[in-house]
């Protein structure tokens, strides 16, 4: 009340803040009717007009005290506007301007005399009268707060003494109490009728009021009720909450965080008052914890600014976003600022964590880094966890029921999300994105449960939606604009197996790798790094397969060979080394002149020993090399050969599987190279001996066999360069000596 531009912001215990909002309602109607009711008691009405009475024959007796005296005198007493004058008088009345001429210089100076010394009196006494006005009016003010105080002082103590545990709330309903006191008129039915008669036009008024009418400050400032300053606005309750306060902000923009001052529009001028102040979810969240997207505070940089500044000094400031950037300030409201003990967690992905700690203030506000994993173990508590969120969600949305073959396929699509036979998905926002296209696709079908059909078909339109990448290249591969082989043997030929992210959706498509070899020392040439068509990770694995051919091949002899791979008709990069255990076979077979089977695609990594190492996309690759297989007719032996680790990382379509199941389609789970090459070639590997030497007819015999024959070729090659040289070294000999002679003949002339 004393500063109305900064409300006051007062706490309480949990829920009690809406009680007091109408406790203080119901305080001020009891005060509405209570000192109406006072001020229209007899009672006080007889003590009023006892001190106005009292003050009018006391200012009645002062003026008539001089009017006689000037009758004595012989004047009599005539009012004009704004003063009273003196003038002579004849039997009573005023005398004649002609009698007054005819009188002597001195008994006019005498009678001038005696005005003016009326006159004196007269407006010693106006004074006097003055004086008694603002008396009278000074004692009638006192009666009317008097009258306010005992009207008053018993409603508000009631409130008073309810929340007397609060803080702040004491001084506030005292100065609250004051100030109805000190502005009884407002409570009044006809103030105009209770005026100060003492005050001009008998429109009395309250402390300050300036003669009548309402204080200036008691003017809606809203066009609203006059008496909204003695309301409470609340601001923010927590009466549902049974624990600290958990709020999840979608939407943070600056208002919705921090609160604003509405206005409304009166008379062409926008107004306000404390009550059109409004919490943000900074407040709402005082005393418990505030949930934020990471991504959206980096959309609006004044929303991460502010909110630092909040953090930083624990206190929360309500201002309209316009009051920073306005070039002239204008009048407005300055609320207190709250106090604030608030746990702001921000959620985002690996990426907005690195780039919020470029800023050194988020290490010091944000202490505490919780790293999510975004799968769990497929165990009975988690499947059971899964059941209950599905059903969750079809109480909250109103969905059909889920019966139990539809709850299976929802698990087994957690699975088939998390890549792993193990492990169910922590991405619930997909889940929950499945559960309600699973109900749309029960609800077109008018279907009383949703089933694991639906199921199944909301997961395919979700693909189908999203694959027109997939099969484009399907259909190029389909017309052979894209070689892919699925049946018969090629030497130095292999499909491998890669997968596309595109727009979040992954698949899988095969690619032919092919590899050519020749007699040289260039060793294994990638021609996708050559191009810079090669991420490092794939390059790695290519060199790697320079380690395990000299491991395997060049203990005793130089590696004398070049080897020249790419994977044919790739045009957009490589990346990974998911291939390099493909690639192998492909040197491989081009070394020994081995023909390897079209109709089995090949992933997995590979280390210098040739053991097999698990890869990514594992189900997208086999079922992407199915989809081709079956386009181009499935012959009964074609397959796919995996890392042994990627087995539990299968979670293949009905389709794929029953294909397996009836023997029209094979998976092979490889632990090494040499299992590899014999599914392969149908040859056996080979295993050194004692001697070093391979079983004849084995993959490792030919191709040792042939690096041999390469390495005996290249050195043959290069005796006939070597002679020449010698030659030429020694013609050169000759002639050096030649010269020498002649020199020392010379010398001896």
């Amino acid at each position: 009340f004393n500063d109305p531009d900064k409300p006051l912001a007062v706490g309480f215990r949990a829920g009690a803040a809406r009680s007091f909002q109408e406790d203080m309602q119901a305080m001020l109607e009891n005060l509405k009717t209570s000192i109406a009711k006072a001020f229209e008691n007899s009672e006080y009405k007889q003590q009023r007009d006892q001190i106005s009475n009292s003050v009018r024959q006391q200012m009645v007796d002062l003026f008539h005290k001089v009017e006689t005296k000037a009758k004595e005198a012989g004047f009599v007493m005539q009012q004009y506007p704004g003063r009273v004058i003196f003038v002579p008088a004849e039997d009573g009345e005023p005398m004649p301007k002609e009698a007054y001429e005819k009188l002597s210089l001195e008994e006019r100076k005498e009678i001038e005399q005696q005005s003016h010394d009326l006159e004196k009196q007269m407006d010693e006494a106006v004074k006097q009268g003055q004086r008694m006005e603002r008396e009278g009016s000074e004692k009638i003010a006192e009666l009317d707060r008097k009258i306010a105080f005992d009207a008053s002082e018993e409603i508000v103590g009631k409130v008073k003494e309810k929340y007397q545990e609060v803080e702040k709330l004491e001084f506030y309903l005292d100065a609250l109490l004051k100030d109805v006191v000190d502005n009884y008129r407002l409570f009044v039915k006809n103030p105009n009728a209770q005026g100060n008669p003492f005050q001009q036009g008998g429109q009395g008024g309250g402390q300050g009021d300036g003669g009548g009418g309402f204080p200036g400050a008691f003017l809606p400032q809203n066009g609203g009720d006059r008496f909204n300053r003695y309301k409470a606005n609340l601001f923010v309750t927590n009466e549902s909450e049974k624990g600290a306060p958990v709020i999840v902000e979608s939407n943070p923009n600056f208002y919705n965080l921090f609160g604003k001052i509405e206005y409304k529009s009166s008379y062409m001028n926008m107004t306000t008052d404390f009550t059109m102040i409004k919490s943000g979810a900074l407040h709402r969240a005082n005393g418990g914890y505030l949930i934020l997207h990471a991504k959206d505070l980096l959309m609006d940089p004044l929303v991460w600014n502010s909110l630092k500044k909040a953090l930083k000094y624990q206190e929360a400031v309500i201002e309209n976003i316009g009051e920073q950037y306005r070039l002239i300030p204008t009048k407005t409201f300055r609320p207190q600022a709250i106090p604030l003990d608030v746990k702001v967690v921000l959620i985002g992905t690996p990426i907005f964590y690195e780039v919020f700690s470029s800023d050194e203030d988020f290490v010091k506000l944000f202490k505490i880094k919780v790293d999510f994993d975004v799968e769990m173990p497929r165990n009975k508590d988690n499947v059971c966890q899964y059941v209950s969120f599905v059903s969750s969600i079809c109480e909250e949305e109103k969905l059909k029921a889920f019966d139990r073959s539809a709850l299976a396929a929802i698990i087994e699509y957690g699975s088939m999300l998390s890549a792993d036979q193990n492990k169910l998905s922590t991405r619930f926002s997909d889940i929950k994105d499945i559960v309600l296209e699973s109900h749309a696709m029960a609800k077109m079908k008018e279907a009383e449960l949703v089933t694991d059909g639906h199921v199944k078909q909301a997961i395919e339109q979700r693909k189908y939606r999203v694959n027109k990448i997939e099969e484009k290249m399907k259909e190029q591969i389909h017309k052979n604009r894209i070689s892919i082989q699925t049946e018969g043997e090629e030497i130095g030929q292999v499909n491998g197996l890669s997968v596309m992210m595109l727009s979040g959706y992954m698949f899988g498509i095969p690619s032919r790798i092919t590899a050519q070899t020749y007699m040289g020392k260039g060793g294994v040439i990638n021609i996708e790094r050559e191009t810079n068509m090669s991420g490092s990770i794939h390059t790695k694995g290519v060199l790697t397969l320079s380690g395990y051919l000299g491991g395997k091949f060049a203990k005793e002899k130089p590696l004398s060979l070049t080897a020249q791979i790419t994977f044919e008709q790739n045009y957009g990069g490589v990346d990974g080394d998911s291939a390099s255990s493909t690639e192998l076979y492909a040197v491989l077979s081009s070394i020994g002149r081995i023909p390897l089977k079209q109709n089995i695609a090949v992933t997995g990594s590979v280390d210098q020993r040739g053991m097999i190492q698990p890869v990514g996309g594992v189900t997208q690759k086999i079922e992407g090399f199915f989809d081709v297989c079956r386009e181009k007719g499935l012959t009964g032996d074609q397959g796919v050969m995996i890392p042994h680790q990627n087995v539990e990382n299968l979670m293949l379509k009905e389709e794929v599987l029953e294909a397996v199941e009836e023997g029209r389609f094979h998976i092979y789970a490889v632990k090494t190279i040499e299992e590899g090459i014999e599914i392969l070639t149908g040859l056996p590997a080979g295993e050194q001996d004692e001697e070093g030497e391979y079983p004849e007819g084995s993959v490792f015999a030919k191709v040792k066999e042939r690096l041999e024959v390469s390495h005996k070729k290249l050195r043959e090659s290069r005796r006939p360069l070597k002679a020449t040289e010698n030659n030429k070294e020694e013609a050169e000999d000759s002639d050096d000596s030649q010269e020498t002679d002649k020199d020392d003949q010379n010398s001896d002339e």
